[in-house]
């Protein structure tokens, strides 16, 4: 067939050609899948000590709580392979302000509430924290998960029964890490896991419970997994 038998109609202009082009290439690169969390890419991003000073709501964030010395910082570190990003301090309570951590994913967030204990400080001081943290927890949309920290030797302390119940009272997915599992024999940290769970069997919130050690690494890819998950949760709509 000669070119004087085609119909030009059926072959478009340079424009037309140039035009679809670029539809297929803008459609190749904004349908890219967006890049794994890594969380050992996580960095310092601000310290809040109210709500009006955290980052935009927007994104995906988890935040960590527990009882001073249930291990919270030592846990963050292991998890972001950053043993200086959550200062870790003998001192119950030095933790006095959230603490945001950027990821490699844009709006993909760690947090690092308050611990709990508050040694050495007023009772004034101590209720205003707990003001502060409970604005966080029950008005911050981006809020994707809590992770409670509590030592397998002493668990469920008044304070984790607390948030344990927030969490299934607000209908927030909750990950428990027993830290510490390293100063336990297995048996003995098997049947603390066991009590746990069993206390805890009727929650409708809880969706991660993990023997966890900051020192042997037990646990850390189940962890890493869950927030992974939490974190990814929503990225798309």
């Amino acid at each position: 067939m000669g070119l004087s038998q085609v119909n030009p109609l059926s072959i478009g202009s340079r424009q037309d050609h140039e035009t679809d082009i670029l539809a297929i290439q803008e459609f190749s690169v904004t349908s890219e899948a967006p890049k794994p969390i890594s969380f050992n890419s996580a960095r310092f991003l601000v310290s809040a000590a109210r709500l009006q000073d955290c980052p935009p709501d927007a994104g995906r964030e988890v935040a960590f709580a527990g009882r001073s010395n249930a291990g919270k910082s030592s846990a963050i570190n292991c998890i972001t392979t950053n043993g200086k990003l959550a200062r870790t301090s003998k001192t119950p309570g030095r933790t006095r302000l959230i603490n945001f951590f950027s990821l490699n994913r844009e709006n993909c967030r760690l947090v690092d509430l308050p611990g709990y204990g508050y040694a050495k400080v007023s009772r004034d001081m101590k209720d205003d924290w707990q003001q502060h943290l409970s604005h966080y927890l029950t008005e911050r949309r981006s809020l994707a998960g809590l992770v409670l920290v509590m030592d397998i030797r002493h668990p469920l302390t008044d304070f984790d029964q607390m948030m344990v119940e927030w969490c299934e009272h607000n209908n927030l997915p909750l990950m428990i890490l027993a830290t510490k599992a390293d100063k336990l024999k297995f048996g003995q940290a098997k049947t603390a896991m066991l009590g746990i769970r069993k206390a805890l069997k009727d929650n409708q919130c809880l969706e991660h419970l993990i023997m966890f050690s900051a020192t042997s690494k037990t646990g850390l890819e189940e962890c890493r997994k869950g927030l992974t998950d939490w974190l990814e949760s929503g990225q798309d709509d």
